[in-house]
């Protein structure tokens, strides 16, 4: 300890030795070090750890901590994550070493851990350790799986103690993020977020729209949430749209994401790009688009782990209900038409032709919002068509009318149009399962010869009579009763009375207490 306090007040050997010690602590353990006789050693990190420790505990620490004090913060960061993973033996024989010398805490992830609050109370920011620690972030960045939230929670307490102080953090961060760093982006990438909401970074936004773009595809489902989250928090910037645009068909590729939250994310940032960029769209990404946002229509609350219900505290101002990804698809859908070049607008319309029906049917979603927005996208749709025949009954907001010239255009379509409304009767919103009823049952009069289709139609309806919603299962055996009907011969005896029994029990009057029934049986026992 003589020695090193010795060599570090002395101002020619300090900034020299400080270099050395974060070229140790930054270069393990992607980069062999060796010693003098050429012996492999993996321990000096750990041990450039301990010197730190021991410096910044003297009561004249050297002033040139100070200049170097973002990159040690973010080294001895590193060091923490990776000495929680499972260290190699020579480390571990080295540090019940360092133990029994010196009394050390426990493990080398807690001693960096030590080192770091020294650090931090050297800069005077004791509050900062304080407020992590009531809030348990120490114990949580000594978790693998933990880590990078502890590392947000540490970039929100730093911006709020010294916004200098993060921005330079940050800025280390953005050159390690720049090379590869398996494993320890996640939680770098966890501190960026984290900076972004706080203050202004337009002077580095160039370096921030380098690592954001590297990272964006990557193959974690965490980093590229995290990606999506940081874009949406640089969107108001005017000189990043241009570079965001370039990225549209990995955007495009991130609307077919499995996870629901990066989905959700992805076309929020659509939304706001369509609205601030007017440049055209080939032809190749705007069947792309057209066709990764048909199926968001049908959005439906996805269940999520309860990792990912975790995460989405930290969405909260980006992350509603499904009907938020409903409305901006139909939004940007609608929007595409205006964006794609001439040339990609008659490959466009088969895709158009495909959207008719869902919308159809979310003119009768239980939000009026999403009715709306379908409304306001059928009608473009239609007159992108020129498809005035559809247009006039949506003008009108005759939505059946709409359905009944759907069918009507194309008799021979009527079983594809059977086959895509089917989904629709499973969909949890009453209104939809309704309307997929009644759109079963025009659909069944174009479908009277063709007796596959007739019996798919059967079944579902016959499904939907034990539906849990009276009216549902009413209608679903009207609509069976008036389809058997018309088939005349086809419809035997026993059907019909089978339907007019199950619709006489359906209509039949409703006990208000089921009481006398069970005194009733009780006496029979």
């Amino acid at each position: 300890m003589t020695m090193w306090t010795t060599i570090m007040s002395s101002p020619k050997t300090a900034e020299e030795v400080q270099q050395l010690l974060l070229d140790v602590l930054g270069d393990w353990p992607e980069h062999s070090t060796r010693t003098s006789d050429g012996d492999r050693m993996d321990v000096f990190a750990l041990a450039a750890t301990v010197v730190m420790w021991k410096i910044l505990r003297e009561p004249c620490c050297p002033h040139v901590l100070i200049v170097f004090f973002p990159r040690l913060f973010v080294h001895l960061l590193f060091q923490v994550f990776f000495s929680t993973l499972d260290m190699p033996e020579e480390v571990n024989n080295f540090w019940k070493e360092c133990q029994e010398e010196h009394g050390l805490a426990a493990s080398p992830n807690r001693f960096a851990v030590q080192t770091l609050k020294s650090l931090l109370c050297f800069l005077q920011c004791e509050h900062v350790v304080v407020s992590i620690e009531r809030k348990c972030g120490w114990d949580t960045l000594l978790c693998v799986d933990t880590h990078h939230y502890a590392v947000g929670l540490l970039a929100r307490e730093l911006c709020n103690a010294s916004m200098h102080l993060c921005k330079s953090i940050l800025c280390c961060l953005l050159e390690m993020l720049s090379k590869e760093m398996p494993y320890w982006d996640y939680p770098a990438l966890a501190f960026l977020v984290e900076v972004l909401e706080c203050m202004n970074l337009s002077d580095c936004s160039d370096s921030i729209m380098n690592v954001l773009s590297r990272h964006v595809q990557s193959e974690r489902t965490e980093i590229r949430r995290q990606v999506v989250r940081a874009l949406l928090l640089l969107r108001d910037d005017p000189s990043l749209t241009e570079r965001m645009w370039n990225l549209m068909e990995t955007f495009v590729k991130l609307l077919g994401d499995n996870d629901s939250d990066v989905v959700r994310m992805t076309i929020v940032l659509l939304s706001y790009l369509f609205l601030d960029n007017g440049a055209p769209i080939t032809s190749p990404t705007a069947l792309q688009l057209a066709e990764s946002l048909l199926p968001l229509f049908d959005n439906a609350c996805a269940k999520v782990s309860l990792k990912q219900q975790t995460v989405r505290y930290f969405f909260l101002p980006f992350l509603q209900d499904d009907s938020q990804v409903k409305l901006l698809s139909m939004f940007v859908y609608r929007t595409l038409v205006t964006f794609v070049v001439k040339e990609g607008k008659k490959a466009l319309k088969t895709h158009m032709c495909q959207s008719l029906l869902p919308l159809f049917f979310h003119c009768h979603d239980e939000n009026w919002h999403v009715v709306e927005a379908s409304r306001e996208t059928l009608l473009c749709v239609t007159q992108f068509l020129k498809r005035h025949d559809l247009e006039k009954p949506v003008r009108k907001e005759k939505m059946w009318k709409f359905a009944e010239r759907l069918l009507a255009e194309d008799r021979s379509r009527a079983a594809e149009h059977l086959r895509r409304a089917l989904p629709y009767l499973q969909s949890p919103q009453e209104p939809l399962r309704q309307a997929a009823i009644r759109f079963m049952g025009m659909a069944g009069q174009y479908l009277r010869e063709q007796q596959d289709e007739l019996q798919l139609i059967y079944r579902a309806l016959e499904y939907l009579t034990e539906d849990i919603s009276i009216a549902v299962s009413d209608l679903a055996l009207q609509t069976l009763y008036v389809l058997r009907a018309l088939q005349g011969r086809r419809y035997s005896i026993f059907q019909r009375l089978q339907d007019q029994l199950r619709r006489a029990w359906r209509t039949r009057p409703r006990l208000s207490s089921l009481s006398w029934l069970r005194c009733w049986s009780s006496e029979e026992s």
